[in-house]
C-alpha cells in the first residue's frame, strides 16, 4: 500500500523520563493526521495525561512539566483516554521520530493491542542526510520546515507533544518529496 492511500497518524509522547525504581510515564500525547501524504493541520489531538503529584521526573526531561505538576495530577491517564485515542490509532500507519519511545508508551498502556505498522522519521532522515544532529527540532530548522510547524502550532514549541507530532508529520511529508515517496508503507516500515 502506498503512503498516500493509507490512514496515517503522526504521534508523540512527552514522558517523565528514566528515574531509578520508577516506570517512565507519559504526561502528554499529541497526534495529527495525514491524508494523501499531506499533513492535515486541522485534524489534531493533544491531551495532558495524569502523573501523580509525588511522582519523580528525570531532571533531564524537557518540556513544561515542572510548571504543570498540579494540573497533571488532575488529568486522565492514557488508559482513561482510550475511547478517543483508539479512534486515532486503530488501523492507522503510525509515524514517530524515534519509534521505540512511542511504541513503548502504547505497549505499556495497552499491552493487549497491536499498533502499526510504524514509520520512523529518525531512521529515514539518518539514511537521507549527513548532518551533525538528527534531533527533530534541528531537522525542522535545517530543512526549512520550522516556520510551517510554528504556524500550525501557534504558541507551542519543541517538546510539546502536539508540536513534535506535527513536526514529525511535516518531516515525513518532506522526506516523501525525495525518493522515499515511491516506497510502499511496508518498505518504509522496515527502514
Amino acid at each position: 500500500m502506498r503512503l498516500e492511500d493509507a490512514k496515517v497518524v503522526a504521534l508523540d509522547f512527552e514522558t517523565t523520563g528514566q528515574v531509578k525504581g520508577q516506570q517512565n510515564l507519559p504526561w502528554q500525547i499529541g497526534m495529527v493526521r495525514m491524508r494523501k501524504g499531506k499533513v492535515v493541520s486541522e485534524e489534531g489531538f493533544s491531551r495532558y495525561l495524569r502523573v501523580p503529584a509525588d511522582y519523580h521526573f528525570s531532571p533531564y526531561t524537557p518540556g513544561r512539566w515542572a510548571e504543570m505538576r498540579e494540573e497533571l495530577a488532575q488529568c486522565n491517564s492514557l488508559v482513561q483516554e482510550w475511547p478517543e485515542v483508539s479512534t486515532w490509532l486503530e488501523g492507522a500507519v503510525l509515524v514517530a521520530h524515534n519509534v521505540p519511545t512511542e511504541r513503548k508508551m502504547l505497549r505499556q498502556a495497552f499491552p493487549m493491542h497491536e499498533f502499526g505498522p510504524w514509520i520512523d522519521t529518525l531512521r529515514i532522515a539518518r539514511l537521507t542526510y549527513k548532518l551533525e544532529s538528527y534531533a527533530l527540532s534541528d531537522l525542522l530548522e535545517t530543512l526549512s520546515l520550522k516556520q510551517r510547524v510554528d504556524e500550525i502550532c501557534h504558541g507551542l514549541a519543541p517538546h510539546d507533544a502536539f508540536y513534535d507530532a506535527v513536526g514529525c508529520a511535516c518531516l515525513l511529508e518532506h522526506l516523501c518529496t525525495t525518493n522515499w515517496g515511491e516506497w510502499s508503507v511496508e518498505l518504509l516500515s522496515r527502514v
